[in-house]
């Protein structure tokens, strides 16, 4: 089917067919993934968040008649692509803070455990990035007043890139105490390198004081690690987590200040995308729409 047929079916329906095939794998994955006994989140999970993915879409694309998977399915594919080594880029710091495991790891061996995991690992880009957009279409996030501004200036870009690094060197050297720092000097070194490179960046609004895409991004990835940590909770294999300080008063197998990573994460997560996309040549790609139009 070509792109403008596909295009024309789409306007004909009120929930586009990937949304309603999201839904599906999301009832049957969910369910299998809670019923079943003995090991098997290793291979539900995929499919359970390519549902998450593709509903979340579908109800972008109800909402602005536009979405990630429809604006262009080769560039939704390659949102899966890049997610998988991204994440892994935080599983190899996790070795040094030791932060969570895998509950169940210990049944694969270590083949295995890289190629489900990498499996697994492509859906995080397109969850976050698809929920931001979803927050991102309503009213409300339209009214939300400018804040402070961020310029993109040299100075500010070498203060965050130093800040980061700082970070950085501070949570390798001191784990225990600056482990947080692993959701947020990343996007501090990152950030910069695309202003300089002239890469897609948040400074394109922080700029003008518009935090609304900032805002899109916070909500979105908190929208996603609700279901993260709900399906994850009577999953098995599973991540738990085990942190030096700040683990009480958990929801689901997150401690409550836990959830508070996610904000920057998101962060990251947007940065690192348009670092990648950038370097393949695309750099002022506006295929990520988490600005309320």
């Amino acid at each position: 089917m070509s792109d403008r047929a596909w295009s024309q079916l789409q306007t004909r329906r009120a929930f586009p067919l990937h949304g309603w095939a999201g839904l599906l794998l999301v009832t049957i994955f969910w369910s299998l993934n809670w019923s079943l006994d003995g090991p098997r989140t290793h291979w539900t999970f995929f499919p359970l968040w390519l549902g998450y993915c593709l509903a979340v879409d579908g109800l972008v694309y109800i909402r602005k008649r536009t979405s990630l998977f429809t604006r262009d399915w080769r560039k939704y594919i390659g949102l899966f692509l890049i997610s998988a080594p991204v994440w892994w880029t935080f599983e190899v710091l996790n070795w040094r803070l030791d932060n969570w495991h895998y509950d169940g790891g210990e049944l694969f061996t270590p083949f295995q455990f890289w190629a489900w995991a990498t499996l697994n690992f492509t859906t995080v880009i397109p969850a976050v990035l698809g929920s931001a957009e979803l927050i991102a279409s309503f009213n409300f996030l339209k009214r939300v007043g400018r804040g402070p501004v961020i310029r993109p200036d040299k100075r500010t870009s070498l203060i965050f890139f130093c800040t980061g690094w700082l970070m950085f060197i501070a949570m390798f050297t001191w784990p225990n105490l600056f482990f947080p720092f692993i959701w947020l000097s990343i996007f501090f070194i990152i950030e910069p390198i695309n202003v300089w490179l002239g890469h897609r960046s948040l400074t394109d609004w922080t700029r003008k004081g518009d935090w609304r895409p900032v805002f899109a991004l916070w909500l979105g990835v908190l929208m996603t690690g609700f279901f993260w940590e709900m399906w994850n909770f009577f999953s098995y294999p599973k991540w738990i987590y085990h942190v030096p300080w700040g683990g009480c008063c958990k929801i689901f197998e997150m401690p409550l200040l836990g959830y508070g990573g996610y904000l920057p994460f998101a962060l990251e997560l947007f940065a690192m995308y348009h670092l990648v996309t950038g370097l393949l040549g695309d750099k002022r790609t506006e295929y990520v729409q988490v600005a309320p139009d």
